[in-house]
């Protein structure tokens, strides 16, 4: 069984910088492809970023360029460096795992088994 566990969402003014981190336990972490994904009050959960076991990330369209996915395979934790953050970035970001090795970008939730709880971002304008 594999348990995630976001932290570091917080109150940020427009333009700021917030980095979340994500701890995954429980098998082998290097072989996870971990997700950011993201819900905002009314809306459908919304695909954010990825990075696989082979560091390939991918981004969606509105983050490019702000955000950055890592991971550190010795602290089993990926993190999303989040800059000149917008008001409309303000959501509950979740940290998704999915433990079967993958060679492509997996932006559905559909394809993550195991899930956080969620850390909540706020930014102020």
């Amino acid at each position: 069984q594999v348990q995630v566990a976001e932290s570091g969402g917080g109150l940020v003014q427009a333009g700021g910088s917030l980095r979340l981190s994500c701890a995954a336990s429980g098998g082998t972490f290097s072989t996870y492809t971990m997700g950011w994904f993201r819900q905002a009050p009314g809306k459908e959960r919304e695909f954010v970023a990825t990075i696989n076991y082979s560091r390939m990330t991918y981004y969606t369209d509105s983050v490019k360029g702000r955000f950055t996915i890592s991971r550190d395979n010795g602290k089993n934790t990926v993190y999303l460096q989040m800059n000149s953050l917008k008001p409309e970035d303000t959501a509950v970001y979740y940290c998704a795992a999915d433990n079967t090795p993958r060679l492509g970008a997996s932006q559905f939730p559909s394809q993550y088994p195991y899930w956080g709880q969620g850390t909540q971002v706020t930014v102020s304008s």
